[in-house]
């Protein structure tokens, strides 16, 4: 990739003619920042050219955080302490393998999104922030009500934070629900130990559809924008930030069903004999969603999964029909407004539908544990990044088995746009010893 200048004005070897064309020489193994002698480091960098013929130093760093990196040839330092200025040259001639505009302050998990050369996958887990981690367990005996403890500012931090604190994954998902807007739809709901969600009054009826209101997020979930705002503070760039939401077909089959279902006769019955009655409440959902997702990006979320976990529960022409037009939908109302935010979807079970999930726009499709992973590549294209997929239950497995795992999923995924995931969320009684031995292993990977 070039760098903000075009090519014709990047130098062959020391003649730096413009000070936003090289700002720091990055080597292997590690990255060193550079000056030259004629400069004095600064917030901002100097408004005059950089000389020509200049000779970098490695003992200096300059602040700007936006930074273009030229990988040049050059030896590689056995330590990050090194000591005494050496001179060097660095060169953009034949020794530059490909030119790359890396943002050093990004997390990794957004790097490796955007295709940029990565040393590892970034690592995160869906419901990392659970109950099978004690701290908690712990935190349910003071505050049973899921309710409370998804819908009040500190204890979502606090939970979200959770597996921060002992693992330190490269994702930092909101602790939520994806039903938490429905209140703001006029959709009362709650969530039942034991039994799950449970809708108050489904809808099937146009009269019912008419009663649901678009969402406010401003208005109805404050605590979420608050949380966000936090969590990224807390996190401080060294992991992403993510939120998420539902898409419109698994919303509509909660509160069609009335919560969740096995054989989903209410949705299809919906879909199937008053197919405009579903598409007026795909379309609110579709348009409250888009709006929540970029609520959650101008509160600090700096990517959002999309789940729609039970439209997998539709033929593929059902699908083209109920659900992939609305996720279309939604990705291009959010990329409207936020270009660079990574939305990932995820669905489970969704091998019969593989192909047809780039084509809603997203940036990563999660791959369930169902799917080879290699086999998804190449069903996926090369164009999009892909996300998974450890099956859950491998972490009941030995330490030496969950590593081969892991190894196993990293090779068939390849090098690049890989975010190494589980290929669903932790499952209760997970031994949080194994979790911590997953990230363990993921974080000491190298391409």
């Amino acid at each position: 990739m070039k760098s903000e200048t075009d090519k014709a004005a990047i130098p062959s070897k020391t003649e730096i003619e413009n000070p936003k064309t090289i700002r720091r020489c990055g080597f292997s193994p590690y990255l060193y920042f550079i000056r030259t002698p004629s400069l004095t480091p600064s917030p901002s960098f100097p408004s005059s050219p950089i000389p020509q013929n200049s000779t970098l130093e490695t003992d200096q760093l300059l602040t700007d955080p936006m930074s273009i990196i030229y990988t040049c040839s050059l030896p590689s330092f056995s330590n990050f302490t090194y000591r005494r200025p050496n001179p060097i040259i660095c060169s953009a001639g034949a020794g530059v393998a490909e030119l790359k505009a890396v943002n050093a302050t990004e997390p990794l998990l957004l790097n490796a999104v955007r295709g940029e050369d990565v040393e590892r996958p970034p690592v995160w887990l869906m419901r990392q922030a659970g109950r099978y981690m004690k701290s908690y367990q712990t935190l349910c005996e003071k505050h049973p009500s899921f309710r409370e403890r998804s819908e009040n500012v500190d204890l979502v931090v606090e939970i979200s934070l959770q597996p921060w604190k002992v693992f330190k994954p490269d994702g930092v998902i909101l602790f939520s629900d994806i039903l938490t807007p429905l209140p703001g739809m006029n959709i009362p709901f709650d969530i039942v130990k034991g039994k799950g969600p449970i809708i108050f009054d489904p809808i099937s009826t146009v009269a019912d559809v008419d009663k649901v209101r678009e969402f406010t997020p401003e208005e109805w979930v404050p605590y979420v924008g608050e949380a966000l705002t936090i969590l990224r503070k807390e996190v401080n760039n060294e992991a992403a930030v993510l939120g998420f939401v539902g898409a419109p077909f698994t919303l509509a089959s909660y509160v069609v069903e009335g919560g969740s279902s096995k054989h989903f006769s209410k949705i299809k019955r919906l879909a199937f004999s008053q197919p405009k009655v579903l598409h007026a409440l795909l379309q609110k959902f579709t348009t409250s969603m888009a709006r929540y997702i970029q609520y959650q990006a101008d509160n600090g979320a700096q990517a959002v999964q999309i789940f729609d976990s039970w439209a997998t529960e539709l033929s593929p022409a059902d699908f083209e029909e109920f659900s992939l037009p609305y996720l279309k939908q939604i990705v291009d109302t959010v990329k409207q407004t936020h270009p660079n935010l990574p939305l990932i979807l995820y669905a489970s079970g969704s091998g019969g539908l593989l192909e047809r999930l780039p084509l809603t726009g997203v940036d990563v499709v999660s791959l369930d544990w169902t799917v080879d992973m290699a086999e998804g590549r190449k069903r996926l294209g090369s164009d999009i990044a892909v996300q998974g997929n450890v099956d859950p239950g491998v972490l009941f497995g030995s330490k030496d088995f969950i590593t081969s795992r892991i190894h196993d999923t990293v090779k068939k995924a390849g090098k690049g746009k890989h975010i190494l995931n589980l290929g669903h969320g932790i499952v209760v009684g997970t031994p949080e010893e194994n979790v911590a031995h997953f990230f363990e292993v993921a974080k000491g990977l190298r391409y």
